[in-house]
């Protein structure tokens, strides 16, 4: 099978952005726990979404259909 190019994806959380390069079969809840580390955030502290919309951590780029350049919004949880 031919192997897909890796994506590069933004994400921005607070006025920061990051670009991680991922292939489009990997599962967010790894690409996650990478951008908390790089924003010195305890895992499961942030929550992702895509166009508005929350990403699943079993999800991948390819299920989401995102192609090279999209953006990923992250937010603080709401604790109560």
């Amino acid at each position: 099978g031919e192997s897909k190019p890796k994506l590069n994806l933004v994400i921005s959380f607070e006025g920061n952005q990051i670009t991680v390069k991922v292939k489009p079969t990997m599962k967010f809840g790894k690409i996650f726990h990478a951008a908390e580390q790089r924003w010195n955030k305890d895992s499961g502290t942030l929550r992702f979404t895509y166009d508005g919309q929350r990403i699943d951590l079993e999800e991948t780029p390819a299920t989401l259909g995102m192609e090279d350049g999209d953006q990923i919004d992250a937010h603080l949880m709401q604790v109560s």
